[in-house]
């Protein structure tokens, strides 16, 4: 008990120092302030009188959604005493595997700046400065040569790290179980299995109405969701309530402003004003990413059906995010740690290092589709920038570091794997005999939170689960659910590219029956 209210002290003592920093801060002081002119504030009640003041006004809403907001991203809780490191990643072997991974993307974007004699980043001439502010809103219609330029990395390499990655305090040795020895991922960690996915997932059942499902059989229901929907948004402004409801799906006309609710993105003008420093960073200086982040466009959203239209959108939020140093704060619970360059001629000298690129996080191929599924909502480019933004800082850096977090992509394949052995064991060990591990084929699905792969509607309703339930465990559930409708047909095939053909197209499916299908008409 006595642990258990130090932890909580501890936790509200660290959420009031980062909210002291915050521009919120200063606007409840500003109000405080001006609230001791007005005739029902009391001396001999003041604290009091003021926190009514807060109520009424509406600003103590507005500091429950930034407590709530803070909480979503607060690290998992730890021993008082644990040093940093422990709160960015408590397993050892899983520290080093994401440090010697960066090493090697590291070395590649060197490598690939040797080789094209280009520097990591240089101040761009004037007219060049003139000329990409000219183009700003039409980049895409910009076709520079990059065929020079590689992907730092795909998910496929990133995948064979995965594989190969091991706790050396676990014994491997003859006495293996059956478990270990199918799947690809060998480390062990603690996933929930499908009674406990129920327990998580419960608001997903048979029973409840959901959007993607009934809203095609019954009008009722939707009507009744929407006008929810619309008291929790217009009336009540509680991020709290605006994160259950979108359990069950949210409609497509509220979508933008529950998840804008949801993420606590309120558009400030000093919110627009950071965008366009951001902007102007951009315009001035040349980094070699920018270039990948063209090549990655190019060669992913360029080429789909859903997102082409939106190139200009992308190439405007992935420069300046490239660009946000405070993109560095989730660092402090990220298992990963931001890329360091040297000035020139300075190599090894600590006082001349800085982070490169200065948000710290090196695109790599597909990246620009964390972006593109939220051109959809948001059409003015500060907005939409602060919502990637948050997306990236909350859940979309799971998918590329290695760490042992439930919502971490390592969990996330362990998972995919246990159901697939547990829940179709026959159509598991068909694919593993064949050479078509189930995990070479979806964990691009995972790696890219299923963008570019479902429709875009279905994708946005898997998309407010995530946000609904503050996990991406669903991505393994529903990876594991595809598998499962399409067994017919993958236990006829005899290769991986028979097998992978089966599964090419997911754009056709429906998620949420999938989901409610595998988790709970399932006989477990």
């Amino acid at each position: 008990m006595l642990q258990e209210e130090s932890d909580l002290s501890l936790i509200i003592a660290q959420i009031v120092q980062k909210l002291k920093g915050s521009n919120l801060y200063s606007q409840l002081e500003r109000q405080a302030w001006a609230s001791l002119q007005r005739p029902e504030i009391k001396l001999e009640s003041l604290k009091e009188d003021i926190k009514e003041f807060f109520k009424i006004s509406g600003w103590e809403k507005k500091l429950q959604n930034a407590v709530y907001s803070e909480l979503s991203v607060f690290p998992l809780p730890s021993h008082p005493a644990a040093p940093p490191e422990h709160l960015k990643e408590p397993l050892v072997y899983m520290r080093k595997a994401q440090g010697s991974w960066e090493k090697r993307i590291l070395k590649s974007l060197n490598s690939m700046c040797t080789e094209l004699s280009i520097p990591l980043a240089r101040k761009r001439p004037v007219e060049e400065q003139k000329e990409l502010l000219n183009k700003w809103n039409e980049m895409g219609t910009d076709e520079p040569d990059l065929s020079l330029f590689r992907p730092v990395y795909a998910p496929k390499d990133f995948l064979e790290v995965l594989i190969n990655l091991r706790n050396p305090n676990y014994e491997n040795g003859d006495s293996l179980s059956f478990r270990t020895h199918l799947g690809l991922i060998q480390v062990p960690l603690k996933v929930k299995d499908i009674p406990e996915l129920k327990e998580c997932f419960v608001e997903l059942g048979l029973n409840i109405g959901q959007l993607g499902i009934d809203d095609s059989t019954q009008v009722t229901f939707e009507n009744e969701h929407v006008r929810i929907g619309q008291k929790v948004i217009l009336a009540e402004q509680d991020s709290a309530a605006a994160q259950q409801y979108i359990r069950q799906g949210s409609p497509t006309a509220l979508r933008a402003e529950l998840w804008a609710l949801i993420l606590n993105i309120s558009s400030q003008p000093e919110d627009v004003l950071y965008y366009e420093q951001l902007k102007t960073n951009v315009i001035q200086h040349d980094l070699l990413v920018d270039s990948l982040i063209y090549k990655d466009v190019k060669l992913t959203a360029s080429n789909d059906d859903y997102y082409f239209v939106f190139e200009d959108y992308l190439y405007q939020v992935l420069l300046c995010f490239s660009r946000d140093t405070s993109v560095l704060s989730h660092f402090a619970y990220n298992s990963a740690s931001p890329p360091k360059s040297y000035i020139r001629g300075k190599l090894g000298l600590e006082e001349y290092a800085v982070f490169y690129p200065p948000n710290g996080v090196i695109p790599f191929h597909g990246f620009s589709m964390y972006v593109a599924p939220l051109c959809f909502l948001y059409h003015e480019p500060s907005k939409l920038y602060q919502i990637f933004r948050e997306m990236y800082v909350r859940f979309f850096f799971r998918l590329h570091s290695i760490s042992s977090h439930p919502s971490g992509i390592v969990s996330l394949c362990l998972l995919f794997e246990t159901l697939l052995q547990t829940y179709l064991p026959q159509l598991f060990y068909h694919l593993r005999e064949i050479g078509a591990q189930p995990l070479r084929i979806s964990f691009k699905w995972m790696v890219r939170a299923f963008s570019g792969y479902l429709a875009t509607d279905q994708l946005l309703l898997l998309w407010d689960r995530i946000l609904g339930y503050n996990s991406l465990e669903i991505l393994a559930v529903l990876a594991a659910a595809v598998f499962a409708f399409r067994a017919v047909n993958l236990m006829e095939v005899t290769s991986l590219a028979a097998a992978e053909a089966v599964l090419a197209d997911l754009s056709t499916l429906k998620v949420m029956p999938l989901l409610q299908i595998f988790l709970f008409a399932t006989v477990t």
